[in-house]
């Protein structure tokens, strides 16, 4: 498997389509990535040559740093920011904050029925009776 960016991308994939399993890029960067890289997209990554790898990390680390015009935040800092985003909420109370707090959903969803990815699986109300002997 070829890693990028610390994250391992499967070898029969196609460019750019394994480039989507780093956290914080999706299918437009991806096809920025490539067009900018001259490298084709349909390529397979187990095709990929050591020098072609080091020319994608390099392509997408110029994008993430602070010269950039719009820097991408991908990985450990993407994840970090979205924790920090968080965090504040919570700090500050906010309804959204409280809402992340108490695992419901935070974007205005019902939650008199469906709601089951944020609350969890239903948790049985009542007694429980021993079965008849």
């Amino acid at each position: 498997m070829a890693r990028l960016l610390g994250v391992e991308i499967p070898n029969n994939k196609k460019l750019e389509f394994g480039l989507r399993y780093v956290y914080g890029i999706g299918p437009h960067r991806a096809k920025i990535i490539t067009e900018e890289s001259g490298i084709d997209p349909d390529t397979r990554v187990r095709d990929l040559s050591e020098e072609q790898l080091n020319q994608l990390a390099n392509l997408i680390s110029s994008r993430m740093g602070e010269e950039a015009e719009n820097p991408w935040l991908v990985e450990g800092d993407l994840r970090r920011q979205i924790t920090s985003n968080m965090k504040r909420l919570q700090a500050i109370k906010s309804y959204r904050g409280l809402r992340h707090q108490r695992g419901l959903p935070v974007r205005g969803q019902r939650t008199g029925t469906n709601a089951r990815t944020r609350k969890g699986s239903r948790k049985t109300i009542g007694v429980l009776r021993k079965a008849a002997s």
